[in-house]
């Protein structure tokens, strides 16, 4: 029942909560949909444990930034796999400090 309302009660609820925030913000369903459909076409491309994601386009987020600057390979948060070229061996970029992320203790 992922994701589904039980109680139509709370439902209902929802929705004119919904909608009065939408209205609030200045939220309109065309402005809503359109985001929706940008998320869908511009899927994550990187993402952290505390759910922050970033689609790799405009500014480098902060959360990446920090990491970055920590030293994390920013390859260590990527959800999709890096497109190997064809005809050479894959090579090992694994940054080998942030192994024991892995492994337990």
């Amino acid at each position: 029942m992922k994701g589904k309302i039980a109680d139509e009660e709370a439902r209902s609820r929802l929705i004119i909560w919904i909608r009065r925030r939408m209205e609030e913000f200045g939220i309109t369903p065309d402005a809503l949909a359109e985001s929706i459909q940008h998320d869908l076409d511009h899927s994550p491309v990187f993402r952290d444990a505390r759910g922050n994601e970033w689609n790799g386009l405009g500014e480098m987020p902060d959360w990446l930034i920090a990491a970055k600057n920590a030293g994390v390979n920013p390859d260590f948060f990527r959800i999709e796999p890096v497109p190997q070229s064809v005809g050479k061996a894959a090579k090992s970029d694994a940054d080998h400090r942030q192994m024991d992320l892995f492994h337990e203790r």
